[in-house]
């Protein structure tokens, strides 16, 4: 059985392993949960109940400073379970399918959770195990916006990251009229000036003054466009993205506040963070531009 095949049928916590990026999230588990429930589209599946088995596998932010042995610090297993049980108790349902991405839905709601495998099984219709399997990211869990109409729907936004030269580029106003013509917001990001900065021979301190830099960088593009107007909060960008609009990121305040940020200034590296953090629709580079192994966005490239 080759190695792809194997993993297919393997426990998810092997599958969230195999997948994981070059720095692996902690992980907790649920294995062989086992309820009995009304579910299924056909006939036979109706007025009775049949037993489904859960397995779930959740990657879970690390906890900064120390523990302390507080359950109220930690994403418990109880989460996981209840999640079940709610989905469950909403209403009968008649796919697994939407079982599955409904409970990694409200899992991922949790501020901890990061990733959810979620795998469901029924155990009585044969001889054997019928399910499915979803991998589900906090990249995907979008902003609720309420339209005109009073639906509420998800926005993704397509995060765009700009070069230098695309930047000082005379066709700059043609290629963002094309971004804007997707009809999405679009968050735009930034690398750093082609122009000396200071060294301060220093990690932390090198750092923020390469986030500065990005963000007179973000400001010169401003310049150029007066639709690329700059924010610095998650509030500003939520704001922006539920009236449609397209912003420019300066990066400083998000990445220095976040309790689970990255902790390099690498430009690509902080715009594959930010279409992470929001559940971008996909995150559009440079055809040169390397990306840090493990995004879980798509990648778009031109």
């Amino acid at each position: 059985m080759t190695t792809d095949i194997r993993l297919a049928f393997a426990h998810p916590e092997e599958r969230s392993l195999a997948s994981a990026s070059t720095d692996p999230r902690d992980r907790i588990s649920l294995r062989d949960h086992v309820v009995e429930v009304e579910i299924g589209a056909f006939q036979k599946e109706r007025g009775q109940k049949q037993r489904v088995m859960f397995n779930v596998v959740v990657e879970v932010r690390p906890v900064t400073g120390p523990l302390n042995d507080d359950v109220d610090r930690i994403l418990s297993y109880d989460r996981i379970t209840e999640a079940i049980a709610a989905e469950l108790a909403a209403e009968r349902l008649n796919l697994l399918e939407t079982l599955s991405e409904r409970v990694a839905e409200r899992i991922l709601a949790e501020p901890q959770a990061m990733r959810a495998f979620v795998r469901i099984e029924k155990l009585d219709i044969g001889p054997y195990k019928l399910g499915v399997e979803i991998v589900r990211s906090r990249a995907e869990v979008g902003l609720k916006v309420v339209g005109h109409d009073g639906v509420e729907a998800t926005v993704h936004p397509l995060v765009v990251h700009l070069t230098n030269d695309m930047i000082s580029a005379p066709d700059l106003t043609a290629r963002l009229d094309a971004l804007m013509a997707r009809k999405v917001p679009v968050i735009l990001t930034v690398g750093l000036p082609d122009l000396a900065r200071p060294v301060t021979g220093h990690r932390p301190t090198q750092r923020r003054v390469d986030l500065l830099a990005m963000e007179q960088n973000a400001w010169t593009l401003a310049a150029r466009d007066p639709r690329c107007v700059v924010v610095a909060t998650r509030t500003e960008i939520d704001w922006a993205i539920k009236r449609g609009q397209s912003v420019v990121w300066a990066p400083s305040k998000m990445v220095l506040d976040a309790v689970d940020g990255p902790k390099t200034a690498d430009p690509v590296a902080l715009a594959l963070w930010l279409a992470e953090t929001m559940a971008a629709s996909g995150i559009v580079v440079h055809e040169d531009v390397a990306l840090p192994a493990g995004s879980r966005v798509p990648v778009e490239r031109f």
